[in-house]
């Protein structure tokens, strides 16, 4: 018969002596550093960027001047010759093409009467702007947006931290409104875009293409189709179109 003095005993027996072999059959190493159980949760993937169509109209509005008239508006403070502007255009030109002067900072947007409407635009910085013939096989609303690799591997303290993309909206850097630029069916990565940054218009401001003022390309959009040809000049080359 057991008694007090021997549960004692006995129980010290069992339960003093440290634990000499490793937990589960694995080495434990007293020196190593301890882990961080969050590290051992998988992290989801990132969501694609988003821009809800039932924001767009809101968002027209919101960077659309009130009481807007494209020829006079001018609340962004641009130098007037870059406010629309119906000008002639030259002759031979095929309406709907876009036409880019890279030296006035103009794009003309021939119309069927021999006509071309005049917008002022910002262009790209340097060497990054790439003069050539392209075709607009897509446009978007309120586009959504990623930096090229390329962007970010040029400029990482600008672009690594959008390197899931970016919602759709105003202050997106493609604005607006866009038109995608091919050679072929090869995406070259350039665009014509709105931008939330209105003051760059009639510089070098981009990292390849081409900037409008959103109220502007909002009014532009509708009248291009896809397939039209953009045609962007070098920054040799002369106007495209007379005033």
């Amino acid at each position: 018969m057991f008694n007090r003095r021997h549960f004692i005993m006995t129980s010290t027996a069992l339960f003093s002596a440290p634990i000499a072999q490793p937990v589960f059959g694995q080495e434990v190493d007293p020196e190593a550093e301890p882990v961080d159980p969050a590290a051992l949760i998988e992290e989801e993937p990132p969501r694609p960027p988003v821009s809800p169509p039932s924001r767009w109209a809101g968002w027209d509005a919101r960077v659309t001047p009130r009481n807007y008239d494209p020829f006079t508006s001018n609340p962004w403070g641009l130098h007037p010759r870059f406010l629309p502007t119906i000008v002639e255009a030259n002759p031979n030109l095929t309406p709907g093409d876009i036409h880019v002067d890279a030296i006035a900072r103009y794009l003309y947007h021939i119309r069927p009467d021999g006509t071309a409407m005049r917008y002022g635009v910002a262009i790209a910085r340097g060497s990054l702007y790439e003069p050539g013939t392209y075709t607009i096989r897509r446009k978007a609303k309120w586009p959504t947006w990623r930096p090229t690799d390329d962007m970010i591997e040029r400029d990482p303290r600008s672009f690594e931290r959008f390197k899931d993309g970016v919602d759709g909206g105003p202050t997106n850097p493609l604005g607006s409104r866009a038109f995608y630029l091919y050679v072929g069916r090869r995406d070259t990565y350039l665009r014509i875009h709105g931008t939330p940054s209105p003051r760059s218009i009639g510089g070098r401001a981009s990292s390849g293409c081409v900037r409008m003022v959103m109220a502007h390309i909002i009014g532009l959009y509708d009248q291009v189709g896809t397939g039209s040809t953009a045609v962007l000049y070098a920054t040799e080359d002369g106007v495209t179109a007379r005033s």
